[in-house]
């Protein structure tokens, strides 16, 4: 499976995780432990593998393998301490959302010599910062309001790493032509 394939599939499972936790905002502090923690690990799979895959025209990218181990050791962490209190799971969701889009925005930095679109990726990353720091600067913000400003992050995310999976596919068919 290629780049384009991975960042595809990482914007359509965070599509739909937005739509989830936009949909049903008054789920358990649990479920929502659940969903975070599925969503870090899938995602930072996503990432591991895209970082670990050497590409035809770079190397393999070492902040994007970096930012799925911090997804993964999120969403591990989450199952490990599914009693976790809702300002813990708020401050923890804030800083592994800062931390996303730092390594976002680096990987978009070592894209804008690749493929034309990588503002995408930085805006993503962008997102991600405003969200984590927004959730940081309001820690008491309940579980509903939670769910839904991380079901529009998720959701807008996911559809910037959609259109950046479908443009870096059409440039891989135009280069592999």
């Amino acid at each position: 499976m290629d780049g384009a394939s991975l960042l595809i599939i990482r914007g359509i499972v965070g599509l739909v995780f937005g739509i989830v936790a936009f949909a049903w905002p008054g789920v358990t502090i649990a479920a929502l432990v659940v969903i975070f923690g599925a969503y870090a690990i899938v995602d930072g799979f996503t990432n591991l593998v895209l970082g670990l895959t050497k590409t035809p025209t770079h190397g393999r990218s070492v902040a994007t393998a970096l930012q799925g181990v911090v997804g993964i050791a999120a969403g591990i962490l989450t199952f490990i301490w599914p009693g976790i209190t809702a300002l813990a799971l708020v401050i923890f969701i804030g800083a592994w959302a800062m931390v996303t889009g730092v390594f976002e925005i680096a990987a978009a930095i070592r894209l804008r010599k690749a493929i034309k679109g990588e503002w995408m990726l930085a805006l993503s990353g962008l997102l991600s910062i405003v969200f984590g720091g927004l959730v940081l600067a309001f820690p008491g913000a309940g579980a509903v309001g939670i769910a839904w400003v991380l079901g529009v992050y998720a959701a807008a995310a996911g559809v910037l790493l959609i259109a950046l999976g479908i443009r870096l596919r059409s440039v891989m068919q135009v280069v592999m032509a």
